[in-house]
């Protein structure tokens, strides 16, 4: 966990800690997920801060493993690239705009149904319900929508970067990867409706996340914005050079060189790295060539030594 950054493990925590409550309170007939899920904006037992708290709540084992799994896996990386409060505010951001639009669907749901001609709705093996009733069930729960906009971020940060999928034999883009995501959600939001899983959740996280981040390339400027990948990056090349300041290859021999040639030298180190920077920062490390791959470890270690 120490590896872990800030935000990604606290949100770790939160989560398995809101899990676990809800285990231990449905014990003694308290639904947890009843009261801080999201219920449909037209339900009796709707309320706005469940828009915030549904993110952090599950509705099984599995359900929060793969979720919590996908927050450590890509979260981590996310979080180190564009700095705690950037991050934070991303996966709130997004977990918000995931249940708007759920509520959105679930209402298109509502008048495509029509509902409101009713009193009441027939459940499974002949239930009779109240509308009132039937629409507090509409309860949606979980993180997906937020690690879904992660996975959307991870998928145009780095784009190039090559992801092992299991049972895929070979590894894959991040840009398929997201876009396969993208049309098995909308193929499975079309037409399983009755799986009780939020697809338009998911779709919702993502799009969101996908308008911010554009919003975010281009203003620059705003508060957000000016914390960017390329800080990441910025980060290495600072610690790389860094390094190289504070220790010099004592094996290189440059007494014959003159001030001229030696620093003529050195800048040209210098710009063939930042070249290599610029380039892993837009398409990912896995686009750099076997020549560059080999030349950023050699400077590295030149002044490491």
């Amino acid at each position: 966990m120490r590896s872990i950054p800030t935000i990604t493990k606290n949100l770790l925590i939160i989560n398995i800690l809101a899990f676990l409550a809800y285990f231990v309170l449905s014990y003694r007939q308290i639904d947890l997920n009843d009261i801080l899920g999201l219920h449909f904006f037209m339900a009796s037992d709707f309320h706005i801060y469940q828009l915030f708290t549904y993110m952090f709540m599950h509705g099984g084992w599995e359900h929060l493993f793969l979720n919590m799994f996908a927050l450590w896996m890509f979260g981590c990386v996310m979080e180190r690239v564009w700095g705690p409060k950037k991050f934070l505010f991303y996966y709130i951001f997004c977990g918000v705009g995931a249940g708007i639009v759920q509520e959105i669907s679930q209402y298109v749901n509502y008048s495509i149904e029509g509902l409101s001609a009713y009193d009441a709705v027939v459940m499974g093996e002949g239930v009779k319900v109240s509308v009132g009733t039937y629409l507090n069930l509409w309860t949606t729960v979980g993180a997906s929508g937020a690690i879904y906009a992660i996975l959307l971020a991870f998928g145009m940060t780095f784009p190039e970067e090559r992801i092992f999928l299991f049972p895929l034999p070979v590894p894959i883009k991040a840009k398929w990867f997201v876009m396969g995501y993208v049309a098995i959600e909308l193929i499975s939001a079309l037409t399983l409706s009755g799986d009780k899983v939020a697809h338009f959740a998911h779709l919702g996280g993502m799009l969101f996340g996908f308008f911010l981040i554009r919003y975010w390339e281009h203003h620059p400027d705003s508060v957000y914005g000016r914390n960017n990948g390329r800080q990441f990056f910025d980060r290495m090349r600072s610690s790389w050079e860094t390094r190289k300041r504070k220790k010099v290859d004592p094996n290189e021999d440059i007494t014959h060189k003159s001030d001229w040639d030696y620093n003529s030298d050195k800048k040209a180190v210098e710009e063939r790295v930042d070249e290599i920077l610029d380039k892993i920062r837009k398409n990912g490390y896995g686009s750099l060539t076997e020549e560059e791959k080999k030349f950023l470890f050699d400077s590295s270690n030149k002044h490491r030594r």
